[in-house]
C-alpha cells in the first residue's frame, strides 16, 4: 500500500519543512501536505481540461482556509462550523493568488483552483508563511500547466537581523515585517509593514528572502523527481486568425501611437479617442462578418494597444495624461469637510479620490476577532469601499469583495506604524475610505486622506503619512521606464505596480506585484528612490492643508478616561448582577467598561460632553476612593447599635462611630441621638490593622466645652448626667 513520497528540508536556522504527497486527496491533480512544527497544510490544485468558449483569461480561483479543530477550538457563532472566510483568511488566499496567477501560460484558460487547508495549527508558526509553498508544491507535481514553482516567504527584521519565517513569540520585536513571493529567477510579489525602514533595508530583506525561496522552490523540484517527474497536459485555448491579427496592427498600430503621444488628461476622453479607432476599423466589415470576427477584433486591438502605448512611452518619455516619468498629478486636499464626522478629509490626486472619515469609540467598539489561529480585540480599524460610481460604471452592489479587504489592509498598516502608542491613545478608531473616483491608486489616496482625517479628529499622529504607485514599462532588451503616480491605464498596460507608503522618516508599508521576469535590483532600487521623492512631494502638499493633530477633539466626539482600580474593587463598581455600573449609565449618559488583567482592573469611562463624564467620574471614583486616616466625611447613618452608629463614609464603606466619639459629653445611651438616614460629619481617625475596620469621630471636630467654676475636683456622685442631643440632631 503506498503510504506517499514526502522530501524534507533544512531551513538556515535548522528548522526542517515536509513537503508530502501521494497520501490525502489522490484524486485531486495535485495535492501536497506541508509541515513545519506542528503546522499542516493540505494544499489541492484541480483544472477542467478545456477552456469554456469566450474565455480568454486564466480563471484561477484561489481559497485559504483554517480549521477550528485544527487548533482544538469550536468556531464562535450559532451554527458553530466554518462560514464564510474571514479577513485574514482572505488576505493570505489573495497574496497566494498573486504569487501564482503570473506564473500561468498566458494562453491557459481552464479554470483552475487551488485550495489551502490549515488542518494543524501551531500556536508559534505562522501559516501564511507556508501556504504559498504548498499552493505551489500541489501545482508543480500535477500535469496543470505552470511556469512554476515558486514559493513564499517571511522575512523580519528583528534586533537588527533579518529571520526568515520567525517565531509568532518574536514578531512583536519586529521592525519590518514583509512577505516576499519569487521563483528560483526572480521576485514576483511582496507585500508588508515597517516601523519608517530605509529603502536599502526594504532591499536587504527581499534579498535575504529571495535566497530562502531558492531553496524552497528547490525542495519542490526534488519532490518531483521522487515521484518520477509528471508530463504536463497539452492544451489548445486559443484559435487565431493570423491574417486578421496582422491587418488590425497595420491598420491601427499608428493612430494608437498618436493619441498615446497627445497627453490628453481625462481618462474618458482618451477612452473614447482609442475605442474611437477600432470602430472605425469595424466598418470595413459587414454585419454577418462581424459576428464572426469581433471578439478576434477586440482581442487583436488590445494587443496593439498595449504595444503602441509601451513604446509610446519608451521612446518618447511621454506619459497617457503628458506627464514626465517623475510627475504627481495635481493635489488638493480639505479637512473638517463633514460636520458631525470625529474627523474627515477630502484627497484628491489627478482623477482618484478618496472621503474619508474617522469615528472615535471606547472599548465596547473594539472588534473582536475570533478566528482558528487569531484570537483578542482591534482597536484600530480600516475599511475601503470602491462603488462601481467611482469609474462611471452602473454595476450592481455585492458585499465587500476581496480586493477591497486587501486594498484596506494595505492602507491599514502604512498608516498604523503612525499612531500615537497605545497608552497615548484610548480610543478604538474607524477609518473609512469612500473612494468617489478612481484613475489609478486609490489605495495610496485613502493612505493619505486617512492620515489627514485622523489628524482632523485630534489624533496625535506620530507623522505625516502618504503614499505613491510606481509603475514600469520595459521591452527585456534594456530599456525601461519608471513612472511615478500611475494612472489605472499604466497599471494596466505597465509590467510593476509598486505602492510605497511612509512618513518623511521611511516607509511603513509597501506591496509590489511583477507581471515581468528578471527585474534587476537596481531597477527596483531606482524605483524606491523615485518613490521616496514622490512621497515628500505629496507630504508637502498634504501639510499645506493639515500638518498636524488638532488640540482637540471635535464637539461630538466622546471623551474618554482610563485608570485603574484594585481588583477587589471592581464587583463594588460593576454591583450585583451589574446593578450599580447600570445605575451609573443610566443616570450619566457614559459608557463604562471595566476589563481584568495583570491584577488590576482597567476602568474606561467613555462619555460626549462634560457634564456625562463629571457625573460618571465622580461616582465611579467614589466607590473605589480608599479612606484615608485624618481625613473628614460627610456620612450617613446606616446602622444605629447601644454602643454607637455605624456611618456610610463612602459608597460601600462603613466605619464605627463609638458613643464615646459622637460628643465631648458622655452619653449613657444611644436613645435619640441618631436616626438611620440623618447625615454626620465625621473624621477617620483609625482602622483596625487586622479586620480592617475603619473607626471614626465625630467629637474631634468639634470644639471643648470649657470648663465651669467649681467643677475642678468635684467627684462623681455615680448619678447619670443630663444627656445632650447634638445640634444637627436636636429638630430631626
Amino acid at each position: 500500500m503506498n503510504l506517499g513520497v514526502k522530501h524534507t528540508f533544512t531551513l538556515p536556522d535548522g528548522r526542517e519543512i515536509s513537503i508530502e504527497t501521494g497520501k490525502l486527496a489522490k484524486q485531486a491533480d495535485g495535492s501536497v501536505v506541508v509541515r513545519m512544527g506542528d503546522c499542516m497544510l493540505l494544499a489541492t490544485a484541480c483544472a477542467k481540461q478545456d477552456a469554456m468558449p469566450g474565455v480568454d483569461f486564466m480563471p484561477l480561483t484561489v481559497d485559504y482556509q483554517e480549521k477550528y479543530a485544527g487548533v482544538g477550538r469550536f468556531p464562535g457563532g450559532f451554527f458553530k462550523r466554518e462560514a464564510r472566510p474571514s479577513e485574514y483568511e482572505i488576505l493570505i488566499s489573495r497574496l497566494i493568488d498573486r504569487a501564482l496567477r503570473p506564473m500561468f501560460p498566458e494562453n491557459f484558460h481552464a479554470d483552475t483552483q487551488v485550495l489551502v487547508t490549515l488542518h494543524s495549527g501551531d500556536s508559534n508558526i505562522y501559516p501564511d508563511a507556508l501556504a504559498a509553498l504548498a499552493a505551489s508544491a500541489a501545482l508543480t507535481i500535477s500535469d496543470i500547466p505552470f511556469n512554476g514553482p515558486i514559493s513564499e516567504v517571511r522575512v523580519a527584521q528583528i534586533d537588527g537581523a533579518m529571520v526568515i519565517n520567525p517565531y509568532i513569540s518574536d514578531i512583536a520585536r519586529a521592525t519590518l515585517d514583509l512577505i516576499v513571493a519569487g521563483s528560483m529567477e526572480n521576485i514576483v510579489m511582496v507585500e508588508g509593514e515597517m516601523s519608517e525602514v530605509s529603502e536599502a533595508t526594504i532591499l536587504e530583506a527581499i534579498k535575504e528572502a529571495h535566497e530562502a525561496i531558492k531553496l524552497q522552490c528547490k525542495a519542490q523540484l526534488d519532490l518531483l523527481e521522487k515521484i518520477g517527474g509528471k508530463t504536463k497536459r497539452e492544451y489548445n485555448h486559443e484559435e487565431h486568425d493570423e491574417d486578421l491579427r496582422k491587418l488590425v496592427r497595420d491598420e491601427t498600430y499608428q493612430q494608437v501611437y498618436q493619441v498615446a503621444l497627445q497627453g490628453n488628461p481625462n481618462k474618458n476622453e482618451r477612452k473614447k479617442s482609442f475605442e474611437a479607432i477600432v470602430e472605425a476599423f469595424k466598418t470595413r466589415f459587414t454585419e454577418e462578418e462581424l459576428e464572426e470576427k469581433s471578439a478576434f477584433i477586440n482581442h487583436y486591438y488590445h494587443e496593439v494597444e498595449y504595444d503602441a502605448v509601451r513604446e509610446a512611452l519608451l521612446a518618447e518619455k511621454k506619459r497617457l495624461d503628458g506627464r514626465g516619468l517623475t510627475d504627481v498629478r495635481p493635489i488638493w486636499s480639505e479637512t473638517n469637510y463633514l460636520p458631525t464626522a470625529h474627523g474627515s478629509a477630502v484627497f484628491t490626486r489627478g482623477e482618484t479620490q478618496s472621503l474619508t472619515t474617522v469615528t472615535l469609540g471606547g472599548k465596547m467598539e473594539e472588534q473582536i476577532i475570533d478566528g482558528a489561529m487569531i484570537e483578542g480585540t482591534k482597536k484600530f480599524l480600516l475599511h475601503y469601499n470602491f462603488p462601481p460610481f467611482s469609474t462611471g460604471e452602473a454595476k450592481p452592489m455585492r458585499g465587500t469583495g476581496r480586493r477591497e479587504v486587501g486594498h484596506g489592509n494595505l492602507a491599514l498598516r502604512a498608516l498604523t506604524k503612525a499612531l500615537p502608542p497605545e497608552s497615548e491613545n484610548p480610543y478604538t478608531i474607524r477609518v473609512v475610505s469612500d473612494i468617489l473616483e478612481s484613475n489609478g491608486s486609490s489605495s495610496m489616496a485613502t493612505v493619505c486622506a486617512g492620515s489627514m482625517a485622523l489628524m482632523d479628529a485630534g489624533i496625535k499622529m506620530k507623522s505625516t503619512v502618504a503614499g505613491i504607485a510606481m509603475g514600469l514599462i520595459s521591452d527585456g532588451k534594456g530599456r525601461y521606464a519608471i513612472l511615478s503616480d500611475i494612472l489605472g491605464d499604466e497599471d494596466h498596460l505597465g509590467d510593476m505596480d509598486f505602492k510605497v507608503a511612509g512618513t518623511r522618516n521611511g516607509i511603513t508599508a509597501t506591496q509590489m506585484d511583477l507581471k515581468v521576469t528578471g527585474l534587476p535590483y537596481e531597477v527596483m532600487a531606482q524605483a524606491l528612490e523615485q518613490a521616496r521623492q514622490g512621497r515628500l512631494h505629496i507630504i508637502s502638499e498634504m501639510e499645506k492643508t493639515i500638518s498636524e493633530a488638532r488640540p482637540d477633539y471635535k464637539p461630538n466626539a466622546p471623551r474618554i478616561v482610563e485608570f485603574t482600580i484594585d481588583t477587589d474593587q471592581i464587583g463594588a463598581v460593576i454591583g450585583p448582577g451589574g446593578k450599580i455600573i447600570q445605575e451609573i449609565q443610566r443616570e450619566s449618559g457614559a459608557t463604562i467598561t471595566i476589563e481584568e488583567k495583570n491584577n488590576k482592573g482597567y476602568v474606561q469611562i467613555a462619555a460626549v460632553g462634560k457634564e456625562s463624564m463629571d457625573k460618571a467620574l465622580e461616582r465611579v471614583k467614589a466607590i473605589v476612593a480608599v479612606p484615608e486616616v485624618g481625613s473628614v466625611y460627610k456620612g450617613k447613618v446606616k446602622n444605629i447599635t447601644t454602643f454607637g452608629a455605624f456611618v456610610e463614609i463612602m459608597p460601600g464603606k462603613d466605619g464605627l462611630l463609638h458613643i464615646s466619639e459622637i460628643t465631648h459629653e458622655r452619653l449613657a445611651t444611644m436613645d435619640g441621638v441618631f436616626k438611620e438616614g440623618d447625615l454626620v460629619e465625621v473624621k477617620l481617625i483609625g482602622v483596625e490593622e487586622k479586620s480592617g475596620k475603619l473607626k471614626l469621630s465625630r467629637k474631634v471636630l468639634l470644639p471643648k466645652p470649657e470648663r465651669q467654676q467649681g467643677d475642678a475636683g468635684k467627684p462623681n456622685d455615680g448619678k447619670p448626667r443630663e444627656r445632650r442631643m447634638p445640634k444637627e440632631n436636636q429638630n430631626s
